[in-house]
């Protein structure tokens, strides 16, 4: 009897387990940028367990991306951000289902959830499309946004569907209609060109879906 019931408690155990698809893992270790790529000498650093990126000083030249090294699929991608600025245009997002361009070589082309005054919580297409794809209710969102603040931004990314969060609120729901369009690739931190801007970001996360 003692064997069976040992049986019945390993598999109860087992059943109980994260399987792979419910596993939540750390992006950034609050340390370093071990699993990341970008000009982590001028445009990059950390402070605080927080990933800063551009200046309020000196106007970004260019787009810059701080990229994962990992690409991803179907996920769902927590991850605090704050956007400091006031001068030129200040505008940073979170590419995703992304690669590197080579010319120019800072650039990135895929989905990027935007974040920036006219572009709050918005899907923009990156230098592909070149365009915002979908918007949420501009004053709507500003209801949601904390300026200057740290908001809680999320990204769900499933099959061709696309949701993106802002504090608890959904902001848009996106179905990819052309299916010649990768629903695979890199992750990336923005700070926009053209203006005196500043992005945080800190928590990290990532549930991979499949």
């Amino acid at each position: 009897m003692k064997k069976y019931i040992a049986i019945f408690i390993f598999f109860l155990l087992a059943s109980c387990q994260d399987s792979p698809a419910n596993y939540t893992k750390t992006l950034f270790n609050g340390k370093d940028f071990n699993g990341w790529e970008g000009d982590t000498l001028n445009i990059w650093r950390i402070e605080n367990e927080t990933i800063i990126g551009g200046s309020l000083n000196q106007t970004v030249a260019h787009n810059y991306f701080l990229v994962t090294k990992d690409a991803y699929d179907d996920f769902i991608l927590k991850l605090k951000i704050k956007l400091l600025g006031e001068e030129g245009f200040v505008n940073s997002g979170i590419q995703f289902r992304s690669k590197r361009m080579s010319d120019p070589d800072y650039e990135m082309i895929g989905y990027q959830a935007d974040f920036g005054e006219g572009y709050w919580i918005s899907l923009y297409d990156e230098s592909r499309r070149n365009r915002t794809l979908v918007a949420p209710d501009s004053a709507q969102v500003l209801q949601w946004i904390k300026i200057n603040d740290w908001n809680d931004y999320e990204i769900r990314a499933e099959d061709r569907r696309i949701r993106l969060y802002i504090n608890g609120h959904q902001s848009i729901d996106y179905t990819e209609a052309d299916e010649t369009i990768p629903q695979t690739g890199l992750i990336g931190i923005q700070v926009h060109g053209g203006g005196k801007a500043q992005v945080h970001v800190k928590e990290i996360t990532i549930q991979e879906l499949k």
